[in-house]
């Protein structure tokens, strides 16, 4: 089940890293009852501001003051990320609304007065909702996404909305409305896609956690590029209600954070049953009280890993990246777990690799999805594909993709049919090779190749094996290639293993550490 130039007011901000924050008696008096303390919103954890929160050493509206400071600096001015899309007028009313909440003791839980980011295809009350695209630009949905909801019913503050590849086309993030985003770790180079914005964002700590979509592989390949963790749920875990659609068959909502910990509250916070979206009723028996339960150090201790050999690399472009997989494999069995190198003969057959690395599903599925949303929003400024081709304002990147999906006339053919069918066989594969080798779950490089530079497509993606199959992966940071761009881990699981997927994650996260903030975006002065 669903568990449920800025005025800083009494708050000195030090421009968004450093709070130091005056701890005002409850009657409201004039003079600090106490020598004012600290609190650093760089690389905090969502329990770690949720503590500071309760002790007063900082307010909710100190948090989003901070995180916009950081926003302003890092994303609106100076070598700019190109990450936020827009951010929430009404962010601070927000906070303010909050803190009284907790004054009173009215808290909603781990994430009460936390400030959090979402990708620009979520539908989101007061603010701009335009799938990166200028077409849609200045659009104000009436509604709030199913997500999004839940995130403001747990407490959460919607501070700002990301950047994301044009209809969640690509795995670079470009865009008509924006140009292009840009990797903190290394800004003349992609941050991944389709929510590269969040992904960016995060890392830079420009909020406590964020949102992203995946069809085949962005929240992952973000997580990757970011040093992050991104975690893609069964479909059906989450719902896609209000999330302009690019595969209803593969489209799912899910988080992406600095951290384990917080992947696992935010989870809390988002799964469950959503009657607008039947998928999801599945999920209805597969739920943990808490996903916090399962932050286990010693999780790896006994398991039995499979690292699979098809998707570790393909040519010599990929070594580079297989580096650090391979030295990952050794931390692992450091960590207690046995690593066993597998293959699966028939998989890149299954995968039906095409154009992209992607599955033929999303172009099949995206015209008659995109479609069917705009019928459903009247209020849109465009009514289909064909109006966005007719434009000619998209981005150019996405040509070819948009105008192969713009040519899909029906789902009732025998191509489609064969492309779901191969979701069963794929999963069956999979199920089967786990079964055979006894194991707890599978490994791989999330993307096979390094970030390329801003304007190069991107290869080496791996993101079928899940989005193909449905089955649930989480991608954690495994280290660094030698230029100092981020990699990472990803593991995969049988069907609703999230937990256990969340105790693997955390158990090589405690023992490894390799998260690091990016040196482009440090504490502000």
């Amino acid at each position: 089940m669903k568990r449920s130039g800025k005025s800083f007011g009494s708050v000195q901000v030090c421009l968004g890293a450093i709070l130091f924050v005056s701890i005002w008696p409850i009657a409201g008096s004039a003079e600090p009852t106490s020598v004012p303390k600290s609190f650093s919103v760089m690389e905090a954890t969502i329990p770690e501001a949720q503590a500071a929160l309760a002790e007063g050493r900082v307010t909710s509206r100190a948090l989003v003051s901070a995180y916009l400071a950081r926003i302003d600096a890092y994303d609106k001015h100076g070598p700019s990320l190109n990450a936020i899309s827009v951010t929430n007028a009404r962010a601070l009313e927000e906070a303010d609304k909050l803190d009284s909440e907790r004054q009173a003791g009215k808290l909603r839980g781990p994430l009460h007065g936390i400030p959090v980011i979402v990708k620009d295809n979520f539908e989101t009350i007061g603010m701009q909702t335009a799938d990166g695209s200028t077409l849609l630009a200045g659009w104000v949905p009436p509604d709030d996404a199913y997500l999004v909801k839940a995130l403001r019913n747990a407490g959460a503050i919607i501070i700002a909305k990301s950047n994301m590849h044009e209809f969640a086309r690509g795995i670079t993030t470009v865009g008509s409305l924006f140009g292009a985003t840009r990797n903190p770790y290394a800004p003349t180079r992609n941050p991944g896609g389709s929510s590269g914005g969040t992904g960016a964002a995060i890392a830079a700590n420009f909020a406590a956690a964020g949102m992203g979509s995946d069809t085949c592989g962005s929240i992952r390949i973000p997580a990757s590029r970011n040093s992050l963790v991104g975690i893609r749920g069964t479909q059906g875990l989450t719902s896609r209600s209000g999330i302009i659609p690019l595969s209803h068959t593969m489209d799912i909502g899910g988080p992406i954070a600095r951290n384990v910990t917080d992947i696992a509250i935010m989870l809390d916070a988002l799964v469950g049953y959503d009657p607008s979206d039947p998928q999801t009723a599945a999920s209805v028996t597969n739920i943990p009280g808490s996903y916090t339960d399962f932050l286990r150090a010693d999780a790896l201790r006994g398991t039995r890993i499979g690292l699979l050999k098809e998707l570790l690399a393909k040519d010599q472009g990929d070594e580079e990246v297989a580096a650090v997989i391979r030295a990952a494999m050794g931390e692992l069995k450091a960590a207690g777990a046995e690593v066993v190198e597998i293959s699966m003969p028939s998989l890149n057959e299954q995968l039906a690799y095409r154009s992209g690395e992607t599955s033929l599903l999303i172009s099949l599925d995206f015209k008659l999805d995109f479609n069917a949303y705009l019928a459903a929003h009247p209020t849109a400024p465009i009514r289909s594909l064909d109006d966005v081709l007719s434009s000619k304002l998209y981005d150019s990147v996405s040509e070819d993709r948009l105008r192969e999906a713009n040519s899909v006339e029906s789902r009732d053919t025998k191509q489609y049919y064969e492309e779901v069918a191969r979701r069963n066989t794929l999963r069956e594969l999979i199920l089967a090779s786990m079964a055979a080798h006894k194991l707890d779950a599978i490994v791989y490089p999330t993307i096979r190749r390094t970030a390329n530079l801003i304007g190069e497509a991107q290869t080496g993606n791996n993101c079928v094996l899940a989005s193909g199959s449905g089955l649930p992966a989480i991608s954690v940071p495994s280290g660094y290639t030698g230029d100092g761009v981020p990699v990472g881990i990803e593991l995969l699981g049988r069907a609703w293993s999230e937990p256990q997927l969340v105790s693997l994650a955390y158990a090589y996260e405690h023992a490894t550490r390799h998260r690091r903030p990016p040196d482009s975006t440090p504490a502000l002065p």
